[in-house]
């Protein structure tokens, strides 16, 4: 364990898991959570693994305590906390996909209010928690945990394609692809990253959305449904997001039910939740179930939309304070909408960028970054990871934002080489329309 910048003497602290984001919405997201600690008086500790750490100054600086702590090994993190290691502590609380057991496992160890950890880790194993879906009468996609490519075959004769195979945990899009026939799932099965189980499951076709949200009191709060664009199959990574979704009542009211419903179904009842969803002609059907805000900026627009400090209202219920309300994000109330635009240039190495400083300032930007610069390669656009460039816009509702986000990358470039040696300048990618798709957690 390294400590540095120690806080008042006594002061509460608000534990922050796997906080060391150095950059993107990340640290965003980090930088916000912070704030509204410091404004509710908590002293904040904050833990990552020692190289995330050395790398993100910008929010280390932030902290009264950081402690080096790997949040993948849950039973590890408990340890750490009833030794005593952590202090004072008032609260737990992570945003970070991959910390939200070792989180969870830390509040038990510390007795103090979080989700089970048997019931986060439930979660966070997309076939375990189809199944409890399952049984709980919700809609889902037939899948099946595999350890090889035999057993996926076996399911691919059970259940008529086309197939998804994805890694059993990961996000970002990562290894999730679409498998047509079953003499294509050998390439899909040997492309996926990291070895281990992975799933395979029925295709599920419609427009993607997800659902955010927070639990207060114990139950769960809908606070608006984002609409999400993504590329075509057979990759699907996502392109744009639009919030409040420019969706009809129907589908909004029938998201927000069938989310909360499985929320309090799967038994939590603390923090956050960013639940993926699709709407089919039957209803929706649920993916994947986060503890944790959504990625790619939603927290900023969720924020934006909404005017208030949702971090605020989680740590006051963590904290066991008078929540206020938080009036949800509704479509057919326009005043305030947002969208999110990832304009990734082709592949190859950049040598130039054009157009991104003249957004500073610019009425209706809430951010925007190239994350390029020249002499940076740009790999093919396989996963999220592989996205270059993001502008977060405001307008008076969701679908105007997103009109908006599309003008002005329309006068950005990046010109790059490609790997056979000639000079393209391509425009940002135009996001596809939200369809059919598997796109894997932001």
């Amino acid at each position: 364990m390294t400590e540095h910048l120690p806080g008042p003497p006594g002061a509460p602290a608000l534990l922050l898991v796997g906080g060391a984001a150095a950059g993107g919405h990340g640290l965003d997201s980090t930088r916000r959570t912070i704030r509204a600690a410091r404004a509710l008086g908590l002293a904040v500790h904050l833990t990552d693994l020692p190289e995330a750490l050395a790398a993100a100054t910008a929010v280390t600086a932030l902290a009264d305590h950081v402690s080096a702590l790997d949040h993948e090994q849950p039973a590890a993190c408990a340890r750490w906390a009833r030794s005593g290691a952590a202090g004072n502590v008032a609260a737990v609380f992570s945003s970070r996909e991959y910390a939200q057991e070792g989180a969870a496992a830390i509040a038990a160890a510390l007795g103090l209010p979080g989700n089970a950890p048997a019931l986060v880790a439930t979660v966070r194993r997309k076939d375990q928690c189809r199944a409890a879906l399952a049984r709980a009468g919700f809609r889902q996609p037939a899948v099946r945990l595999c350890h090889g490519v035999e057993q996926a075959r076996e399911f691919a004769k059970e259940r008529p394609g086309p197939w998804i195979v994805k890694p059993r945990d990961a996000m970002g899009s990562l290894g999730v692809a679409l498998v047509e026939a079953p003499g294509e799932l050998d390439a899909a099965v040997a492309a996926l990253p990291g070895g281990g189980p992975f799933l395979v499951e029925e295709y599920v076709t419609g427009p993607e959305f997800s659902v955010e949200g927070v639990l207060t009191g114990g139950r769960p709060h809908v606070l608006a449904i984002t609409a999400k664009h993504v590329t075509p199959p057979p990759l699907f990574v996502e392109l744009a997001h639009a919030l409040p979704a420019p969706a009809g009542r129907e589908v909004h009211d029938g998201l927000a039910r069938e989310a909360a419903a499985a929320v309090t179904v799967l038994g939590l009842r603390h923090g956050v939740f960013h639940v993926e969803a699709w709407w089919t002609p039957e209803g929706p059907v649920l993916g994947e179930v986060h503890t944790r805000f959504g990625g790619d900026w939603i927290h900023l627009m969720l924020e934006h939309v909404l005017d208030a400090d949702v971090s605020d209202a989680v740590l006051r219920d963590l904290l066991g304070l008078p929540v206020p309300d938080l009036t949800p994000a509704d479509p057919a109330r326009p005043g305030r909408g947002a969208a999110v635009l990832f304009p990734t240039p082709g592949p190859g190495t950049v040598t130039a960028l054009h157009g991104w400083d003249r957004l500073a300032g610019q009425p209706g930007v809430l951010h925007a970054e190239p994350q390029l610069a020249p002499g940076d390669t740009v790999p093919p656009l396989t996963d999220s990871a592989a996205r270059r460039g993001v502008l977060v816009t405001a307008a008076e509702d969701a679908r105007t934002a997103l009109d908006l986000a599309r003008r002005l990358a329309a006068g950005l470039g990046t010109t790059t080489v490609p790997a056979a040696g000639a000079t393209t300048a391509p425009g940002p990618s135009a996001p596809a329309p939200s369809g059919a798709g598997h796109s894997q957690e932001h």
